[in-house]
């Protein structure tokens, strides 16, 4: 029976010493928490390409040619609105429309889209003669 009582008394600090190797470890993981944040700032944006200031503007949506054309509109309507609601208030009209009243905004959309398109293929072209002359 002493054994027995001697046993209890020898898992206790066994238990006290893995409580401590938890925390070392712990202490370990800190550092590599850490770390993994400063590398991620370090890269981020460094890689991404800067936009040529030449380049041809995207063309517009259908929804953009409608808010351009209501915004102003809305804005009479409910003064005071915020730049957020303007938003909201001009989704819900567009998403209201029927496929009747779109095709005037659809219409602009393909539109400026071939114009986009045409400008880009300028672009592209002037691109690759100032690219063969160096």
């Amino acid at each position: 029976m002493p054994k027995a009582s001697k046993s209890k008394t020898d898992s206790k600090p066994r238990a006290s010493k893995k409580s401590t190797r938890s925390d070392s470890v712990s202490d370990i993981e800190m550092p590599k928490t850490t770390s993994k944040s400063k590398s991620t700032t370090k890269t981020r944006g460094d890689g991404k390409k800067k936009k040529d200031p030449n380049a041809p503007k995207r063309g517009l949506s259908a929804y953009m040619f409608f808010a351009n054309e209501m915004r102003d509109q809305v804005r009479e309507e409910n003064p005071g609105i915020s730049f957020g609601q303007v938003g909201k208030v001009l989704g819900d009209r567009w998403k209201a429309l029927s496929e009747k009243q779109r095709q005037p905004y659809e219409a602009k959309a393909a539109t400026d889209k071939k114009r986009y398109e045409e400008e880009k293929a300028k672009y592209n072209a002037g691109d690759d003669d100032e690219e063969g002359s160096d």
